[in-house]
Formats: C-alpha cells, sequence, structure tokens
C-alpha cells in the first residue's frame, strides 16, 4: 500500500502555496520531508488528511490506488491514514484511554471487548515507556509538549495506520521527550506501516534514520536524497539549497 501526491497544488484564500508537489511514502519506508519555515510542509501534511481550511485546486492524494482528494478527514482515517498533530488538540473532560477506545472503534465493525482494549492499551504503553495512570487524565488537558506528542504516538499505535504522518512531532521537546517519541516511533517501523517525518531540524533524524528524504522549498520538492541528505542540510543550512536551485533556474 502506498500513498501517493501527485501534481499536489493547495491554496489558502487568495495564494496557492504548494505548487506541484509529487511525494509517494509506501508501507515499510520512513520519508523524512524538510524544509524551512513558511515552505509549505505543514500545509501539506493537513491537506493529505482533508483539512478544510486549504483548497486543491490540482492533482490527487491516492492511498492504495483510491483516490481521497475530495474524501472527508474521517474517510481518510477509516482508508489508514494518521496525522499527528504539530499541536494536538485539548479534550476536556474526556479521558486518554476513552479518547483511545472512541478511536479504535470508530475502525472498526465490533466495537471491542473491554479485556481486548486494556491488553492492547496496555501492551502499547509498555512499548512507549508511558505509566498507566497517564490515560486516567483527560486527554492534552495541562499536558507537556513532551506528554502531547507522547499521547500522538500512543494513538499511532493503537490506530495502527497503513501510512502516518507526523508533522513537526520534534517541536519544542526537551532531549529526553524526544528521545521516547524517538524510541517509540522506532519501535513501530516494519512492513505494515509507512511513515512521513515532517520536520524543520534534523534533530529527529538523528534518532530515527529515514529511508528517503525530501526537501520542500517555496511550495515545491526541490531536492530527493537518503540519509545523507538530512546530514548535509545539518552541516549546510539550507541556504545551499537556495543557492542551487537559483544556479538551477538561471
Amino acid at each position: 500500500m502506498s500513498l501517493e501526491i501527485q501534481n499536489l497544488h493547495v491554496r489558502t484564500e487568495d495564494r496557492e502555496i504548494l505548487h506541484g508537489v509529487d511525494l509517494t511514502v509506501s508501507k515499510g519506508e520512513t520519508h523524512a520531508l524538510m524544509g524551512p519555515n513558511g515552505s509549505g510542509k505543514s500545509m501539506l501534511a493537513n491537506t493529505i488528511m482533508g483539512n478544510p481550511n486549504y483548497e486543491v485546486t490540482e492533482g490527487k492524494i491516492l492511498l492504495d490506488g483510491e483516490d481521497l482528494t475530495g474524501a472527508a478527514p474521517d474517510e481518510r482515517a477509516r482508508a489508514g491514514l494518521f496525522l499527528a498533530f504539530q499541536y494536538p488538540a485539548t479534550v476536556p473532560g474526556v479521558s486518554v484511554a476513552n479518547f483511545l477506545r472512541m478511536a479504535v472503534n470508530a475502525g472498526r465493525e465490533e466495537p471491542i471487548k473491554v479485556k481486548e482494549f486494556g491488553a492492547m492499551l496496555g501492551e502499547n504503553m509498555d512499548l512507549l515507556k508511558i505509566d498507566r495512570a497517564f490515560t486516567k487524565r483527560y486527554l492534552n488537558e495541562g499536558f507537556s509538549g513532551g506528554e502531547k506528542k507522547r499521547a500522538e504516538i500512543l494513538q499511532m499505535a493503537m490506530l495502527k495506520p497503513a501510512i502516518a504522518v507526523l508533522d513537526e512531532t520534534d517541536s519544542g521537546l526537551d532531549i529526553d521527550a524526544l528521545r521516547i517519541v524517538s524510541d517509540g516511533v522506532n519501535a513501530m517501523r516494519g512492513p505494515e506501516m509507512g511513515s512521513l517525518i515532517i520536520t524543520h531540524y534534523t534533530r529527529i533524524l538523528n534518532y530515527v534514520k529515514p529511508d528517503f528524504v525530501h526537501i520542500l522549498l517555496d511550495g515545491r520538492i526541490v531536492r530527493e536524497g537518503g540519509s545523507e541528505l538530512a546530514d548535509e542540510l545539518e552541516e549546510k543550512g539550507y541556504e545551499f539549497i537556495r543557492e542551487e536551485v537559483a544556479a538551477n533556474a538561471g
């Protein structure tokens, strides 16, 4: 199964931000999408999940060959897409455990049995080194940045998507939280899930080694390569990419 983004043009209000993005992420692959602030990274993540604030004017989003370009966010989620938000929402009055159970049931025909859900939740919490008391708290209410991101990764582990998009998961994390989140992502790597890690910095890629790196600049993917491209970016910064693009244009 693959997520295919074909010649994607996206606008918000009166301005086009993405200008013909092509990208394919298959199960079993880990991709990193990198770019400076304002390059369109988060817009791409939100467009993949069907955020109505962004209008697709041209191109397609396909999952396993099915055209999801006009699908609602819940349809995309049921089809196998998952988005870990840069700024996860707070849900007062709903515990982490209840939220996760509702999310799991949304993708099933029959509600999951309490015992089965408890075992599944416990297994994934152990995997992510999360204290059991965590699930009794209201979702993201009073959570630190690291706790919010850990809750997102726990959701991903419970939902087992075909393709996971992680939007700036490393944003605002201290080194310990970054390592825990990275360990969780690595623990879920395998043939049953593909992932697209969207990031501004290379630091998460020191823990989660991508198979492919794509650089987004001014709404276009301008350079692609393996994990060594992230190392080159760490050494030289984004300016060398700008200079390269300008030289090729000239």
